[in-house]
Formats: C-alpha cells, structure tokens, sequence
C-alpha cells in the first residue's frame, strides 16, 4: 500500500483514511481478527459521530446502527477477539445480533465520545468488508426490445456459421436474448432493507431522467462490438458499442448521473470517471462445463478457470444495426 495514498472509505457522504497496518487473508467464517493498533485514551476521545443519535440513557450513553447480519461475522472477529479489542480501546460494550438475524448492533458506554468512537471504528470495519463482498445486484438498460433480439439472434447465426471452428467459439458463451442490458453499476445489497433503499433511491431518479430525455425515448444504435483485453485471440467478454442516434450524450450522462446518485448515498463504489456503456454479447462465464453437475445438467465456470475464445474472425461479422 501507498503510505501517502490510503484507501479512503465512504461512510454516508464522510471520507475517511484507512491506515492498514496488517492485512490478513479472510477466508473462514472464524478468522475475522481486528489488526489495528492500540489507541491511547486522547485519540479515542478525540474521534467523533455525527451521523448516528447518541441517546443518554440512565447509565450512560446507546447508540445502535443498521448492519446487514452477513457483516456481523467481521465485527466479531476469531473467537470475538476483534470485538474485545473494539471494547477495550474505546471502553465500550457491542451487542451484535446472532448471526443470520437482521438487527442493529448496540454500543453503550459511560462516556459519550467513547461510544461515538466506537460507532466509527465499526463503520470502518463494515464498509472495509463490505468492499471484499460479491455484487448482487446491477443497474442496467434493458435491451430486451423484440427488435434488438431479433438482430442479436441473427449475429448469433452468423457468428456460428461462420467462427464455429475457432478456438472456444460456441453456443453458450452467448447472452440470452432476454436478457440483453447496458450495465451502469453494480451494488452488494446485503439484506431486504438495503434492497429497498436501493429502490426508493431509483425512484427518486425518474425527475433527472425525464428531464434529460424530454419525457421521450431515447434511439439508440449498435456501432460496433469490441472486446475487453489486448489480444483479439484470447477474448473473455465481446460487447456490442451503443450510442443514442441523434449524436448526443445524453444517454451517457444519464448513466453517468445514476452511478453519482448512487455513490453519493452509500449504495454503490465508484469505479471510474465515466460509466463504460456496453451490452454483453458473449462472456466466457457463460460457458457450460461439463465438469460441473447442477439440476440442469450444465454448470457455469468460475473465473480462475474460464476458457477465452478467438474473437478475430468474429470481429468480421456484422451485428445488430439499430436498437429501438
């Protein structure tokens, strides 16, 4: 890690520096440590929260805050050491829900800047593993038009007319037609709370997209399909170019104002400066393997032993020349 250049964490709009002093690989539900180092009692009382109510109650002061119960695990730690070492420096006590109930995890203390401290060590925490989790869920553009479906399903012929005999070329490599999108971004929503939230925050974009589109379709077209690595031979995912037909930017500016959206309200990591328009044509993790058994008889490959294809001859063919 870059010691003048932290990873910063994004807790509800605040950006804070996390110093890692020591990294350990996370691999067992019970070898969650806190790895951090001791705080003295000036530093703890100097860190404050603003983002949580801290309610003086008649033994001290309570603060409770929403984690998803997947998390719950990483503030425990092995043993519940991490949990000990969060009470002991901030002079605390964390109540965290059994595992796999959703709750809030409670923080009392006799002292109002310790549990304000506590309640930030926790944040950091969360949001630290809440980077290491899988997405679950994307915002996309359907591209799911009849029209669009009929083009892809005729690159698809053609593609496998022509390109059947390259190395990895075939059938189920391919997007389902019905499922055809533009990705914007994606998000790990890690309980029905935060699905929700994710939802109403949508909801709350339908005025900027309106007022961008003039309340009116956009038309789009394929200007060509590219792939995502150096080497046209050795191709992992091929995608189809979309732009809006009249020349603007506008759909881009609309992807780009929903990714800022969602940053800005904690449900999504920003990735890039602008958001990469493109619809999935062909992606290796599509690939049946005959290795894996599942209901269907057909499995899907993991990423680490995803077989790339010749996309060289591919490239010649024509794709789908407009999407309504």
């Amino acid at each position: 890690m870059d010691i003048l250049r932290p990873p910063l964490i994004n807790i509800n709009g605040r950006i804070y520096r996390r110093n890692i002093v020591k990294e350990e690989p996370y691999e067992e539900e019970d070898d969650f440590s806190y790895t951090g180092p001791s705080e003295s009692k000036d530093l703890t009382e100097d860190e404050t929260c603003d983002l949580h109510l801290i309610e003086e109650t008649d033994k001290g002061y309570r603060c409770a805050i929403d984690v998803p119960s997947v998390l719950y695990k990483y503030i425990i730690g092995k043993k519940g050491e991490t949990r000990r070492r969060l009470e002991s420096d901030t002079k605390t006590s964390i109540s965290i829900p059994k595992q796999g109930i959703e709750g809030q995890i409670v923080i009392t203390g006799a002292q109002k800047s310790a549990v304000s401290s506590a309640v930030t060590r926790v944040e950091v925490l969360v949001e630290s593993f809440r980077k290491k989790q899988p997405f679950t869920h994307f915002l996309s553009f359907p591209l799911n038009d009849s029209k669009v479906q009929e083009g892809f399903q005729t690159f698809k012929k053609e593609v496998l007319q022509q390109c059947s005999q390259d190395h990895g070329v075939e059938e189920s490599i391919f997007q389902n037609p019905a499922k055809l999108h533009l990705t914007i971004g994606t998000m790990a929503l890690l309980n029905d709370t935060e699905v929700r939230k994710a939802f109403d925050q949508l909801q709350e974009c339908q005025s900027f997209i309106r007022d961008i589109t003039e309340g009116k379709p956009l038309l789009l077209e394929v200007t060509g399909i590219e792939y995502m690595n150096d080497d046209p031979a050795m191709v992992d995912v091929l995608y189809a170019k979309v732009n809006v037909k009249d020349g603007s930017d506008r759909l881009q500016v609309i992807a780009d104002r929903l990714v800022e959206h969602f940053v800005s309200v904690g449900l999504m990591l920003r990735e890039w400066d602008r958001v990469k328009l493109h619809g999935t044509v062909m992606n290796t993790l599509f690939r049946k393997d005959s290795t894996v058994e599942d209901m269907g008889g057909a499995g899907r490959q993991t990423t680490s032993g995803r077989e790339a294809f010749d996309a060289r001859n591919i490239l010649k063919v024509r794709g789908i020349t407009l999407i309504q």
